[in-house]
């Protein structure tokens, strides 16, 4: 019998580029994957302030696991978790608590307050995840480069080590569309691209190579936003 893991594993590698929209709880998951998506993230940002904290590993790690396993509860597709940078947790035991909410994926970024984590001791740390977690955990490696001021010469080494730690995924979050294709043949494997409501399109990330791409906060930001447009009227 095939494992999540694995089904999830399969949708980086077909013919269609996968795309992945970012749940904040139950019902958004089952929404989406009503909707006929093969899977679906969560977005840290969205569940922290969901759980009434922000973004950046400000969320206590036993309710951030509790929310990925109230929805990888709820919905038959597989889950991949955003997990920040791993809420400082060793990755042995960081392993064990994403697998024990359900879910058979996992985000991890390499910054933590906003500064870029050394990329060989980042590796390390996906190394001893990708051990303790085996082929049970599909890992997606975020790359911070493109949103703290560096460039694509070390987005691109920093990919490359984190594939070579075991990574499935390299996630180059930002990288601009016209630097993208760059990154991807740099890197190699499959490479994940964000898009956002307003764009930049899934099209136009396809187009430069990406194999996965994911929404991050920007599905829930505009539903926030919708919401404070539609409340006056409710007075």
């Amino acid at each position: 019998m095939t494992s999540g893991a694995e089904r999830f594993r399969a949708l980086h590698h077909g013919g269609t580029p996968l795309i992945l929209p970012n749940a904040w709880d139950p019902v958004s998951a089952r929404i989406m994957a009503e909707a006929g998506f093969p899977a679906v993230a969560t977005s840290s940002g969205a569940v922290a302030r969901v759980l009434g904290y922000d973004d950046g590993q400000l969320t206590p790690p036993a309710e951030m696991f509790t929310a990925v396993a109230r929805i990888a509860r709820a919905v038959d597709v597989p889950v991949t978790a955003d997990l920040e940078a791993g809420y400082g947790l060793a990755p042995k035991e960081f392993a064990e608590r994403v697998l024990d909410t359900g879910a058979v994926g996992c985000n991890l970024e390499d910054s933590v307050d906003r500064v870029l984590t050394d990329p060989a001791r980042h590796a390390n740390y996906l190394a001893e995840v990708r051990a303790a977690a085996g082929a049970d955990l599909v890992i997606n490696a975020r790359v911070d480069v493109f949103i703290r001021g560096g460039g694509v010469a070390d987005g691109i080494a920093r990919g490359r080590a984190y594939r070579r730690a075991g990574a499935d995924c390299v996630y180059p979050i930002m990288a601009p569309t016209d630097v993208l294709a760059e990154v991807v043949e740099g890197i190699g494997g499959p490479i994940n691209a964000h898009a956002a409501v307003g764009g930049p399109t899934p099209a136009e990330l396809i187009a430069a190579g990406a194999h996965r791409i994911s929404y991050g906060t920007s599905i829930h930001t505009h539903l926030m936003n919708s919401l404070r447009e539609l409340l006056p009227s409710l007075m």
